[in-house]
C-alpha cells in the first residue's frame, strides 16, 4: 500500500511515516516501478506498536530496540517488563517531587496573599517568588 493509504490506515501523516523510516522504527519498504513506497500490512502493526509505546511514556529509542529484539527472533517481554519496572520507578519519583512542589506552591500562596505589594523592593524583583528579600 501506498504511504498516504499507510498513513489514513494507522491515523498518522505521510512525514510521520518517513520519520519513522529514519529512525528506524519502519523498515524501508519495498518500491513500486515508479519508486513509491509500497508497504506491507505488517507496517500497520508496527505504527500501532509505536503509538502504544508512546502513550505509555516510553522513547522511541526504546520502542526501538524492543522492536529490535523482536526482529532478532526473541520475544520482548522481559526488556518491556524493565522498561515499565524503570518508568514506573521514574513516575513514582515524579510524583514525589511534584507532590512537594504542591506543597510549597500552596505555601507561597498563602504567603503571597499577606504580602503588601507596597514593601516589595525593587531589587528583590517579587518577594511572592522570591521571599528571601
Amino acid at each position: 500500500m501506498k504511504i498516504s493509504e499507510l498513513a489514513a490506515r494507522a491515523g498518522t501523516t505521510p512525514k510521520t511515516l518517513r520519520f519513522y523510516e529514519e529512525s528506524l522504527l519502519l523498515p524501508e519498504p519495498t518500491r513500486t516501478l515508479n519508486g513509491y513506497r509500497d508497504y506491507d500490512e505488517s507496517a500497520i502493526a508496527r505504527i500501532q506498536f509505536v503509538k502504544a509505546g508512546q502513550a505509555i511514556g516510553l522513547t522511541l529509542a526504546e520502542i526501538r530496540n524492543l522492536m529490535s529484539i523482536r526482529n532478532d527472533g526473541a520475544p520482548p517481554c522481559s526488556a518491556a517488563t524493565h522498561l515499565l519496572d524503570q518508568h514506573l520507578k521514574t513516575i513514582t519519583e515524579r510524583i514525589r517531587e511534584l507532590t512537594v512542589l504542591k506543597r510549597d506552591l500552596a505555601q507561597l500562596k498563602i504567603r503571597a496573599s499577606n504580602l503588601d505589594p507596597s514593601e516589595c523592593l525593587p531589587e528583590s524583583v517579587c518577594r511572592v517568588i522570591n521571599p528571601w528579600h
